[in-house]
């Protein structure tokens, strides 16, 4: 199936393998890996016995200023970077305000920093659906000591890992102040999605093939002729044979138009041709009532021979699918949907966003780990384990298994987190999953939270930024749910839409203060 156009324009970079365990202990892209696993394999410092003893080694506010609900991007972190001062191990954030950051995983000290210089206006002042600005987490090319952004102006760089300097680019690559999420890359190639039309891009996958330094081609798939944004903020996930993952938010469904709305679908690396796809039975009232699947974004893992692909949406309903047959036969069967939240079926508040994880413990099994926003749904199941409850949001565990009878991998409940307000995606290291209590106010609208309701106006930035409090961070047992440590007051302000990073035995996270926070065992200060 092809979808739509094609646009060649330029850059060069180079590749590495991308896997899971090829990732020794960088977190060189949102979710940690192409597969966004939120696994950290090789971390093991970070463990249930010792997680008690996290402390805050430093925090550096950043020269940053946030605009609309956003400040700092999730970091990314490289280790063994060559600096004109020396071998360190840098964690990279980038800021609202344009620009990207590099800094000392050990002090907290600023390496660099680079400004990038728009020269394109935007048509519409900014705001929180639209803000105008830097939104995409960057990626780490290790191979190339690179670090791949992509600027308010659309303007792709690479950046020397070690110094800041620009060694690839500019080179344009989505349209100026488009809203374009975190960017993924494996063999060669960068991907990035875009979505609620911001800057009049039309949202889809975008990628570009970097392998010619003079020659680079930049695909787009199209998802739909108008929305069927993919707004996850993890963008799109990478299957271990190279495959595209991708959910849409609200749109047109009509596969032999091109349109896939409220959908799951899997494209070709090379050419984004559209191979495979998924519609829920509902996916009518999906987008009526403004449920979008793309709230969370996709995650790929393997469960004893089967590749799988997991995901959710606003409408509280989780999804598993084989990654090799997406729907099965009739494009509307899935492995496994289970609703966990959103009864009343908002369309704000509730359900199922940012992104999932999973994780494969000592014996073998394998883990899903869901963010929920909200209280639990009636028809959730039953979790063996319950920490309390949980109103505001809760993470829930799930373990992988096998049907007897169908012999296809199913998931069972295994426990349920006490109330998180509301969660971020976690990040898994050794038998711990490390989760942030965002403090955001995640209210959007005046009057009813129901499509169709009465009174229904979009706030402001400032009514979105009222009724906050801080965020925090929390270690939990990754087979119980059991608290193992809390950050307390140490984060000072709230976060939007952002995500942890895991490595050397150090967690870090950001506030909408625009301040990177190290959290880690007294011993490796």
């Amino acid at each position: 199936m092809k979808i739509i156009r094609f646009i060649c324009c330029s850059l060069a970079l180079s590749s590495l393998l991308l896997c899971i365990n090829g990732w020794g202990a960088d977190w060189p892209t949102f979710g940690h890996d192409p597969q966004r696993s939120g696994w950290a394999a090789q971390e093991d410092s970070l463990n249930a016995g010792s997680v008690a003893g996290l402390k805050l080694l430093w925090k550096t506010q950043v020269k940053n200023e946030a605009r609309s609900l956003t400040a700092l991007t999730a970091p990314v972190v490289a280790e063994g970077v060559t600096t004109p001062t020396g071998i360190r191990n840098i964690v990279y954030v980038a800021g609202s305000s344009d620009n990207l950051n590099a800094i000392d995983a050990k002090t907290g000290e600023l390496v660099w920093s680079k400004s990038f210089e728009s020269q394109v206006q935007p048509k519409y002042p900014g705001m929180w659906l639209c803000p105008n600005n830097l939104n995409a987490t960057p990626t780490i090319d290790k191979a190339r000591g690179l670090i791949y952004a992509i600027a308010a102006d659309g303007k792709f760089y690479g950046l020397d890992l070690g110094t800041g300097a620009t060694r690839f680019g500019p080179v344009q690559f989505v349209p100026p102040n488009a809203k374009d999420w975190s960017l993924n890359l494996s063999n060669d190639i960068v991907y990035t999605s875009i979505s609620q039309g911001c800057g009049g891009a039309t949202s889809g996958i975008y990628s570009m093939d970097i392998r010619h330094p003079n020659r680079p081609v930049i695909h787009d798939l199209l998802t739909a002729k108008s929305g069927a944004g993919i707004w996850g903020r993890g963008g799109v996930a990478i299957g271990e044979d190279g495959r595209i993952y991708a959910s849409t938010g609200d749109g047109n469904f009509d596969p032999a138009e091109g349109d896939y709305g409220s959908s799951i679908f899997t494209a070709h690396p090379d050419d984004l041709d559209v191979t495979d796809y998924y519609s829920p039975l509902n996916f009518k009232k999906i987008t009526q009532y403004d449920l979008d699947i793309a709230a969370s974004s996709l995650i790929w893992f393997p469960y004893h021979g089967t590749r799988l692909v997991a995901g959710g949406g606003k409408e509280g309903a989780l999804y598993l699918l084989d990654a090799d047959s997406l729907g099965s036969a009739d494009h509307q069967t899935p492995l496994y949907r289970q609703k966990l939240a959103n009864d009343k079926l908002e369309f704000e508040m509730m359900g199922i966003w940012g992104e999932l994880s999973s994780w494969r413990d000592m014996e073998g099994n394998t883990w899903l780990y869901v963010p929920i926003w909200g209280a639990v749904s009636k028809e959730a199941p039953h979790f063996p384990v319950d920490h309390g409850p949980n109103p505001h949001g809760s993470i829930m565990a799930f373990k992988l298994a096998t049907d007897p009878t169908s012999q296809k991998p199913i998931l069972e409940p295994a426990w349920i987190s006490s109330d998180f307000d509301v969660p971020e995606p976690v990040a898994i290291a050794d038998g711990v999953i490390f989760a942030l209590s965002t403090g955001e106010n995640t209210t959007q609208t005046t009057g009813s939270p129901i499509m169709f309701g009465t009174g229904q106006k979009i706030l402001s930035d400032n009514q979105r930024t009222l009724n906050t409090h801080n965020a925090v961070l929390f270690a939990l047992d990754a087979k119980t749910g059991e608290m193992l440590y809390q950050s307390g007051d140490a984060i000072g302000s709230w976060v939007h839409f952002s995500g942890l990073a895991v490595a050397d035995g150090r967690v870090y996270a950001v506030d909408h203060n625009s301040t990177l926070y190290c959290f880690g065992l007294a011993e490796h200060k």
